[in-house]
């Protein structure tokens, strides 16, 4: 029986990241993935929002993402787009960038942590105990893990075999996805009917002054809302019959690279642990892709998780840290069905009254405070904790300021790829804090910083004295220029000294 600290089920975008965020805390973490390898069959999500890039320059791999995507304004609600090019972030946008990538880049860079990945092996169930979790295979052999985290999808087994509840809504509407090949030049772009929305577009592209630029020929990606809900596998066959329904030709399609078909069926887990068992990403939330925050929540379920797990592991915390990930993490998924849900109600009917309302909600959207409100919670920019009463920071994201310390100027940012905390001292009075009984598990700086202070949707904020940093980028304790507080705070997000 092959044994690990930790067991992730899952080798998707949010369970890599929940392996690279274990490994980083010096975890014994493995991922079983039922794939054959790694490369992903299609492109499914298409790119990454503006906090999610903030999560991965925050480990230093940001570049790597960007490198390859295209930058765009890419938040909006109901098809309207959001702009926030002028939030106060680094990322003041989102990018373009195919799953199949995102996916290659996150597997290169757990490969790099050392995290084996086995594919190939099919979770079919487990047993949990006092210790730990057993975890049986399709081909009989059977894993050991202190924790087993369920990263395995909307129809995951880990949530099934640990007797979690599902409640949700069932499908509304559906739509047939695809890449496919096509003789004749296909007409591309957004398309409405009674029926819904539909659109065709190609999977190579690029983006000249923020507008999507196609070249002639290569693989079409096609989207067609269905007039009924379907529910059997798609076929070629469904495909053609829709664009003719549609377009009034099927241009020759042919060679599909993969077909697929989605729904609206919105639920969530009611519960993200029970005992050794977790849940991350669409295993514990399935809504509409609508909005593209699927990726994005499920990644950032993982940075929220992971380092509170490695403190479990390591004896740094106490189980009932894990507690937290719950409490922080549902609320966000919650508000994410919300939203996809009233998207879902402005887009599927075509009908004029839809329209009169969607005109409505687009004009109101076009205004500042709605723009800057809804563009930061489609972008997870405006995702505040709740850690109680206090300085407006306290549960939000750490600004990534330029902070000038004794070494030189370094990014805030720069500070948490190794998945630490880190403690600031802003005041006048270095050394002031004493930190020292925790030395060993967090980063201890003091710094200045010249400029003020600014967040998504709250804008200027006092300059606190002090800021205690958890790994995921949330600021855990705030400081006026005394130390009330925050051994209290050290030690519920740290462990005892």
């Amino acid at each position: 029986m092959a044994e690990h600290a930790v067991l992730v089920a899952g080798g998707g975008p949010t369970g890599l990241m929940v392996a690279g965020e274990l490994a980083l805390a010096g975890v014994d973490v493995a991922v079983i993935e039922r794939r054959a390898g790694q490369e992903l069959a299609g492109a499914r999500a298409g790119g990454l929002h503006a906090r999610t890039i903030e999560v991965l320059d925050q480990r230093g791999i940001a570049d790597r993402f960007l490198s390859e995507g295209q930058v765009a304004q890419v938040a909006g609600f109901a098809g309207t787009t959001l702009d926030i090019s002028d939030f106060p972030t680094r990322h003041s946008y989102g990018l373009g960038l195919w799953q199949n990538h995102i996916e290659r880049i996150l597997a290169g860079w757990v490969g790099e942590l050392a995290v084996p990945v086995h594919y190939g092996s099919e979770v079919t169930g487990f047993a949990q105990d006092d210790t730990g979790v057993d975890v049986g295979l399709a081909d009989g052999r059977s894993w050991r893990a202190e924790y087993l985290v369920g990263c395995d999808g909307g129809r995951s087994v880990i949530r099934k075999a640990a007797g979690i509840d599902f409640p949700g809504w069932a499908p509304t509407m559906s739509a047939l996805v695809a890449q496919v090949e096509m003789t004749d030049e296909p007409e591309l772009g957004i398309r409405r009917t009674p029926s819904g929305m539909h659109a065709l577009g190609k999977v190579e592209y690029e983006i000249r002054d923020g507008e999507v630029v196609y070249g002639t020929g290569g693989t079409v990606g096609v989207m067609l809302t269905e007039s009924h809900v379907g529910t059997t596998e798609p076929t070629l066959r469904d495909l053609s019959e829709g664009l003719i329904a549609v377009y009034g030709t099927d241009y020759g399609i042919h060679s599909p690279t993969w077909i697929s078909r989605f729904t609206d069926m919105t639920r969530q887990a009611a519960a993200y642990r029970k005992g050794r068992v977790l849940l991350a990403g669409d295993a514990a939330h399935v809504h509409s892709p609508v909005g593209g925050q699927g990726l994005n929540t499920g990644v950032q379920d993982a940075v929220n998780l992971g380092w509170k797990l490695a403190q479990v592991v390591n004896g740094t915390s106490p189980e009932s840290l894990l507690d937290t990930y719950h409490a922080e993490r549902h609320p966000v998924g919650a508000r994410v069905l919300k939203n996809t849900m009233a998207q879902v109600a402005l887009m599927h009917r075509m009908d004029d009254r839809t329209s009169a309302l969607r005109d409505t909600v687009s004009e109101l959207l076009s205004m500042n405070e709605p723009r800057t409100r809804f563009g930061a919670m489609q972008s997870g920019l405006d995702i505040r904790y709740d850690l109680g009463e206090g300085h407006p920071l306290l549960g939000r994201r750490m600004p990534d300021l330029d902070l000038v310390t004794p070494g030189g100027t370094v990014r805030v940012f720069t500070l948490l790829h190794d998945a630490r905390p880190v403690f600031l001292n802003l005041g006048d009075q270095p050394g002031s804090f004493d930190t020292s009984p925790w030395a060993h598990r967090l980063s201890a700086l003091d710094a200045d910083y010249e400029g003020d202070w600014e967040l998504p949707v709250l804008g200027r904020v006092a300059a606190p004295a002090a800021v205690l940093i958890r790994p995921d980028g949330y600021v855990a304790w705030v400081g006026d220029g005394t130390d009330t507080g925050l051994r209290d705070a050290l030690t519920t997000w740290f462990g005892s000294p």
